[in-house]
């Protein structure tokens, strides 16, 4: 049995291998883990009854004849998950006997396993600390359509230490947000995937991030990490309606019109009836800059209420440009000047 920490690192070089029912390995799992379940969702909760209704000795018969129908199926997928290595890292949800079983299984074949002491459940904890601990945020402020999340990537680019929310999200943090993204994982999942993220950075330089919402779609940021979002240092790149109004039409005109208008209708009520009809008619007709410069019209209100109430001190870097490119250099000199 290792520790959380170690298994992580370990990770780096075998697989992981995750033996929960597919329903937990879908609300959460560590990045990259293979599912091998040793029940399935039925199987699991037939046996989970057996255990509270009539004792662990009719548990563990139950699983057992449910186990035993797929051994040489389940040791040929370890073998396969191994590869040349022939080592695993195994776990179920506290370390307990599903663990062992398919440890012991792989073991017979030949291979070697490092359980994880706690199972699922203390990675989660691990997560939860990770989270909580000092990082040196910078968080990158705009309104709407000041292209923060290109300048995110570009900051990637030149070497910099950044975290994509959105990214992790699968959204884009408004009504448009699911445009052109898969699925959103669930919140569970996204905090695993965003402690990944903070795994890799050092501490003690700056990384970049983007000014959030706490809710990304239906994904939630944690809150001593959201709390560390809101109490770092803010650079507010201001841009011009008209600029934005452009860099939004490249960016979501390629959508249907159709999918652009049901878009509009989720803040039709922000927006009022008069300008919903016109934000509507103007996707119809293909003026996506009139679409765009009515709804920003909200999402700036929005924006400025949001920043004004979370962001107690910010700096204003005011831009005639809106390239991505442009603006994560100014973005550098910026930081720079900060630090002298």
């Amino acid at each position: 049995m290792i520790q959380a920490e170690e298994f992580l690192a370990l990770s780096l070089r075998f697989p992981v291998i995750d033996v929960r029912t597919p329903l937990e390995f879908d609300q959460g799992h560590i990045p990259g883990a293979m599912n091998i379940p040793l029940f399935d969702n039925h199987e699991r909760e037939v046996v989970g009854t057996m255990y509270k209704q009539v004792n662990k000795e009719a548990a563990m018969y139950a699983g057992l004849e449910f186990a035993g129908k797929k051994l040489v199926k389940l040791a040929k997928e370890g073998e396969r998950a191994a590869g040349r290595n022939k080592t695993l890292l195994v776990h179920c949800w506290r370390g307990g006997m599903r663990s062992k079983s398919m440890a012991w299984l792989f073991e017979t074949m030949g291979l070697t396993c490092h359980l994880l002491e706690g199972g699922y459940k203390s990675y989660r904890r691990h997560v939860k600390e990770v989270l909580a601990r000092p990082l040196n945020l910078y968080v990158i402020g705009g309104r709407t359509g000041s292209g923060k999340t290109a300048i995110l990537h570009h900051l990637d680019t030149l070497g910099e230490q950044v975290i994509d929310l959105e990214g992790l999200a699968h959204h884009k943090g408004s009504a448009f947000g699911a445009l052109g993204e898969s699925g959103q994982p669930t919140t569970e999942q996204f905090e695993n995937n965003l402690c990944q993220q903070v795994l890799k950075l050092d501490a003690e330089k700056v990384c970049w991030i983007e000014d959030e919402s706490r809710n990304i779609g239906k994904c939630v940021i944690p809150g001593e990490f959201y709390t560390r979002m809101r109490e770092s240092d803010l650079v507010f790149l201001d841009i011009s309606r008209e600029l934005r109004a452009e860099y939004l039409v490249i960016d979501y005109a390629r959508y249907k019109k159709e999918h652009l208008k049901e878009c509009v209708n989720k803040i039709s009520r922000r927006l009022g009836g008069d300008r919903t009809r016109e934000a509507i008619e103007s996707i119809d007709r293909g003026d996506f800059r009139t679409t765009a410069m009515i709804t920003l019209q909200y999402y700036d209100k929005a924006y400025m209420f949001s920043l004004k109430k979370n962001h107690k001190k910010y700096q204003i870097l005011a831009s005639g440009d809106v390239d991505p490119a442009t603006n994560a250099k100014r973005l550098l000199r910026h930081e720079k000047e900060r630090r002298l």
